[in-house]
């Protein structure tokens, strides 16, 4: 895989001029950091922007000025790269500078985006206004963790003070379905706010078996779920009902992107497991399947998750289940598995992805070596 890619890369330097620009860099996320260091850049065409990816799980995905938090079609996307906490290796993802028109950047992890996390190359005066965008946009987001459509129709159902939270009800479409959410919100305002959160902690493979357990849980709006990975090689990737082993990138028709952790190889004497978190926003149900194949589909023997599926209505967990057992051994839409016990303990397995020759993600020592 390595061989390839650096012989990819070494076809792109022969075509590449020989004068090299400025080296911009730009740091990732950190312990408790949801943000981009620095939050802009100026730069010319040549430059590079170096993103280093810190703690947690953070995305370098491209947008636009009026849809922070919506990639747009054939921009450059890093994909998920998980760092540990106690990681002092870490990840990058290179951007070269074609033009000397605005690039607008935000995370795509859960409502990080909503929470300020966006980045800009040559914004002009316009980078205030991208933020102000993006933080005002709570009813949408790529990277949702409920993969749901909410309708404008949300209505409190508890009266208002000035000091209580009220419980809202709102109208959501999932896998073309009408069902209703709830989720407590500050009076005048129809977006989720959390009292009090709670971490389910999911284990991803536990004693070797091809399981998510717990399988099934229900969370509240500001709840976590983290996805721990104790052995061999697996994903923790978002889904639909209808097509349970399929990512929900490539199949919703409504533009939902989904979460994926990437896969997570784990080796056998391993005693630091990597972890992938997703934050609850709001209460419809959530679908996750493992992605990998090899030697088959995971999927299929029946590796699935679910969070707030409505266990009184024909989509419950059991249903689910038995939908991706029904898909045999076809294989999900996944590529490139790693074979198991290799490769990165932190899940920063994504090597690369590249939109018009602009953007190689690599691990730090192959980007040192392209900007020598």
């Amino acid at each position: 895989m390595f061989a390839k890619l650096l012989a990819a890369l070494g076809l792109l330097a022969l075509a590449a001029p020989v004068t090299r620009g400025a080296v911009h860099n730009v740091t990732v996320g950190g312990p408790g950091i949801l943000k981009y260091d620095p939050e802009f850049v100026n730069a010319d065409p040549g430059d590079i922007v170096i993103f280093t990816f810190k703690q947690k799980n953070h995305t370098v995905t491209q947008s636009s000025l009026d849809s922070p938090c919506a990639p747009i079609q054939n921009g450059f996307d890093s994909g998920f790269v998980p760092v540990a906490d106690d990681a002092t290796d870490f990840p990058v993802a290179q951007f070269q500078v074609q033009d000397t028109n605005p690039v607008w950047v935000y995370c795509r992890q859960a409502n990080h985006c909503q929470q300020g996390m966006v980045f800009a190359i040559n914004p002009g005066d316009k980078f205030p206004t991208f933020q102000s965008n993006a933080v005002g946009n709570n009813a949408a987001s790529s990277s949702s963790a409920a993969a749901a459509t909410s309708t404008n129709a949300a209505t409190a159902t508890a009266p208002a003070t000035s000091q209580s939270v009220v419980t809202v009800t709102a109208t959501v479409t999932v896998d073309g379905t009408t069902q209703t959410t709830t989720y407590g919100s500050y009076p005048g305002s129809a977006a989720p706010t959390a009292v009090s959160s709670q971490d389910h902690v999911v284990m991803v493979g536990q004693d070797g078996a091809l399981t998510f357990s717990p399988s099934n849980i229900t969370a509240q709006v500001g709840d976590t779920l983290t996805f721990r990975f104790v052995t061999k090689n697996h994903t923790a990737t978002q889904s639909s009902f209808a097509s349970p082993c399929s990512p929900l990138s490539e199949t919703s028709t409504n533009g939902q992107v989904g979460f994926d952790s990437g896969f997570m190889p784990v080796p056998a004497s391993a005693s630091d497991f990597p972890s992938f978190q997703v934050t609850i926003n709001d209460t419809a149900p959530i679908w996750v399947f493992c992605k990998q194949t090899n030697p088959a589909s995971h999927c299929a023997a029946g590796m699935v998750f679910s969070a707030n599926a409505v266990e009184s209505g024909p989509n419950n967990f059991g249903a689910f289940q038995a939908k991706a057992k029904a898909t045999g051994n076809a294989s999900s839409t996944a590529s490139g598995s790693s074979p198991s016990g290799t490769g990165k303990t932190n899940g920063a397995a994504e090597t690369g992805l590249m939109s018009a020759g602009a953007l190689v993600a690599v691990f730090a020592a192959i980007a040192g070596a392209l900007i020598l």
